[in-house]
């Protein structure tokens, strides 16, 4: 059965006959039920049960409930949601390519993806095709409240079949999705009936594109395709091609000047000067590429940064229109040169792995601003001008602020927060959601003991079977983490661990380590500092910067990296970028790591000794 598919439009039809959806950025597909068989197929009859069994056997759970309602055949989206709004479309073509079933059984397990139902095409074996959008609508929001299945789109839940709400209110809708980076609204008419394999205007789907300005590197006259890069690092980086929205005497006119001002040809590539900039129109970036990328218009007078990888990245970037950039060629280290507009971009690249450390903190921010170069203060309250999409948290008399998304940390990379300290639980308990053992040599020459401790560290953990994770401060010492379900435990239990460690490592090392606090009498031994980790006490967050020469980072570290007797001692911004490149981290399970009845008997085990 070939689905109904929407227009592309350019402007949102607006009135009363319309009715507004969010729009995924997944595979189409139509399921179907009956007593004795179950189908979910894509637009092109595949079969994709196979490549998502976690739908079926979930349906499979649910038979009993079906039973009075099949033959059933719902249309909808198979979705990886990232929220309410959004589908993830680089997991989606992740789990399309599996082809093991070993290894769509484990991708099944891990992140199991939801079938988001928008249409009822079939109830009780009758068909609906004929009925009016807005009656089978209404259909299938009574079918989901009589199956007590989730009636509007939730990543969390477990219940993997669920209902896509419509509103009247366009913008709202829109204003949502574009700040959860969705890939955009569909628009349906009320009296629309579902036609079979009909592309129709009474469907129209207004997609969610970023702008941007970017140079015209070269043209391949063979696929008529234009090359578009960004200046990055003194170089112009390809980021796609495209060959779309130009009037034809636009696109002979840019042939023409690119011919002319050839300075290499390959094949039938032709490499132009670096001068032309145009503004193109793009859906998202994904695996080095533009998609969906139309031109727009040429670009003859460029403000400072368009045509940069910073004011690309700012352009990627799902912001609320307030998180604006002011002075962006302001220098925040001076070596290596850091401007503000390239510190904010790190934080934007960065913004994936720092914020789940940042969400629901209190969060302590020291701010330089006028660049490391210049005099510092720390930052609790939240300032009176903040704009109104900065949240915040009441303690102690202080209006903390508190960085739950990419808009607030890039206000905040605006006010030249450089440094971000968090405390060890979230504003929601009193309890702490890990531990933290801070190893502190007495200055950088003696960082070897860092690592000493560190890899001593490891091997206690490792013995008793808990994971922990390590990260260089961003100053001249590392940082162990143990994570825990906040809740679980009281700072006086975690206490009973990290002192039993520390007092391991003094007995086994004296020569090497100390618990005494006054630095005078510490001499040239390391600070095992386990008082540090308290209620009320804060640590540099992972991923953040620091105010200090070469722009450090507080950097996760793999273990591999302490082990080896070419460990890091410290890791900038620029190297920082390169590793967060990748897509893989340390840390990127950190808070998937479930220890907490392990952790409970070692600490048992550990009291009764005592």
């Amino acid at each position: 059965m070939k689905p109904m598919l929407p227009v592309l439009t350019s402007t949102l039809p607006k009135g009363e006959q319309w009715i507004y959806e969010t729009k995924f950025d997944g595979f189409r597909a139509i399921l179907t039920l009956s007593e004795d068989e179950m189908l979910l197929t894509s637009r092109n009859g595949k079969d994709l049960f196979a490549s998502f069994p976690e739908i079926k056997q979930w349906l499979v759970s649910q038979k009993a409930k079906l039973a009075p309602f099949l033959p059933l055949q719902l249309d909808g989206e198979l979705c990886s949601l990232s929220s309410p709004y959004k589908s993830d479309f680089e997991k989606m073509q992740s789990r399309g390519r599996l082809k093991t079933k070993a290894s769509i059984t484990i991708a099944s397990e891990k992140a199991p993806c939801h079938f988001c139902a928008f249409d009822l095409l079939m109830l009780k074996g009758e068909r609906k095709l004929a009925a009016e959008y807005q009656e089978r609508k209404h259909a299938l929001s009574q079918l989901f409240q009589k199956l007590g299945w989730p009636l509007a789109p939730d990543p969390s839940s477990p219940l993997l079949i669920q209902y896509v709400s419509n509103t009247p209110d366009a913008d709202t809708l829109f204003e949502s999705i574009r700040l959860a980076d969705g890939e955009g609204i569909v628009a349906k008419h009320l009296t629309s009936k579902w036609e079979e394999g009909s592309r129709t205007k009474r469907w129209l789907k207004y997609k969610n594109y970023k702008h941007a300005i970017f140079y015209i590197k070269g043209y391949d006259e063979k696929n008529s395709y234009f090359q578009a890069a960004v200046r990055k690092e003194g170089h112009l980086f390809p980021v796609g091609v495209f060959s779309h929205g130009f009037s034809s005497e636009e696109k002979e006119t840019l042939i023409a000047v690119i011919k002319e001002n050839t300075i290499q040809k390959t094949g039938s590539f032709y490499q132009a000067k670096e001068g032309v900039l145009a503004e193109l129109q793009f859906l998202s970036f994904f695996s080095g590429q533009l998609r969906e990328p139309s031109f727009v218009r040429f670009c003859f007078q460029p403000e400072e940064l368009e045509g940069t990888w910073e004011a690309f990245q700012l352009a990627l970037a799902p912001l609320h229109k307030e998180a604006v950039i002011t002075h962006p060629l302001k220098p925040l280290w001076e070596s290596p040169l850091v401007t503000k507009s390239q510190y904010i971009s790190y934080l934007i690249e960065a913004a994936p792995f720092l914020l789940p450390f940042l969400r629901s903190r209190a969060l302590t921010v020291i701010r330089y601003p006028h660049g490391i170069m210049g005099e510092l203060f720390y930052q609790k309250n939240v300032p009176d001008y903040a704009p109104d999409f900065v949240t915040s948290h009441e303690a102690d008399g202080i209006n903390y602020i508190v960085c739950n998304d990419l808009s607030t940390l890039v206000w905040l990379g605006n006010q030249t927060a450089i440094e971000f300290h968090i405390p060890f639980q979230t504003i929601y308990t009193n309890s702490p959601a890990e531990v933290v053992f801070d190893l502190d040599p007495p200055s950088r020459n003696e960082f070897p003991l860092a690592i000493k401790a560190a890899r001593e560290i490891h091997r206690i953990t490792e013995s008793f079977g808990l994971r922990a994770f390590p990260k260089l401060s961003g100053g001249k010492g590392i940082q162990i983490y143990l994570p825990l379900t906040e809740g679980e435990f009281t700072y006086e239990e975690t206490r009973v661990f990290t002192s039993f460690v520390a007092a391991y490592l003094i007995q086994k090392y004296p020569e090497s380590f100390t618990i005494e606090r006054l630095k005078k009498n510490r001499g040239k031994k390391l600070y095992v500092d386990y008082i540090q980790h308290g209620e009320g006490k804060t640590i540099i967050c992972p991923y953040s910067l620091r105010g200090r020469e070469n722009a450090p980072a507080a950097a996760p570290l793999w273990w591999d990296e302490i082990e080896s007797e070419a460990y890091p001692e410290q890791i900038t911004i620029n190297q920082m970028r390169q590793r967060l490149s990748g897509g893989t981290c340390p840390f990127a399970d950190y808070f998937d790591v479930k220890q907490d009845s392990l952790f409970r008997k070692i600490l048992d085990s550990i009291q009764e000794e005592v």
